[in-house]
């Protein structure tokens, strides 16, 4: 993955933010919507495009574009650079392939130690019950 070749992939789109906040809000496009189209990216190995599709198939549309908005801060300038550090978390994540896990047996000693204390729960079970009267 390379970043400064997707940084140039990034396509944005500044869009007036929703919801109260008078007479700014109505004038200022404040709000920021990165758009990456996926298939079309040089900066990414078939395998990565592969990967991602199947990770973020959910987030995709129909034309493989991952759309990402923000509206948290008043600047539009500072929403592009908080979209921007969002959409590398997401391809990050994405991207990041798990550890196998190794199967391993309980040692000798690990063993011992929890027959034992099954024993002794068992003992001190038996120890409860009345006494025969033979």
């Amino acid at each position: 993955m390379q970043q400064e070749v997707l940084l140039k992939e990034l396509q944005f789109k500044a869009i007036r933010s929703s919801g109260a906040g008078g007479q700014h809000v109505n004038k200022v496009s404040s709000k920021v919507e990165l758009s990456f189209d996926l298939n079309a990216s040089t900066g990414l190995s078939a395998k990565e495009k592969e990967r991602l599709s199947q990770k973020l198939e959910k987030r995709l549309n129909k034309e493989h574009l991952l759309i990402l908005q923000c509206d948290e801060a008043r600047s539009q300038h500072r929403n592009k650079q908080l979209v921007i550090d969002r959409f590398f978390k997401l391809l990050k994540k994405a991207l990041h392939v798990p550890k196998k896990r190794k199967p391993t047996k309980p040692s000798r000693s690990s063993v011992e130690k929890r027959l034992k204390s099954k024993k002794a729960a068992s003992t001190k079970k038996a120890n409860r019950q009345r006494p025969s009267l033979d």
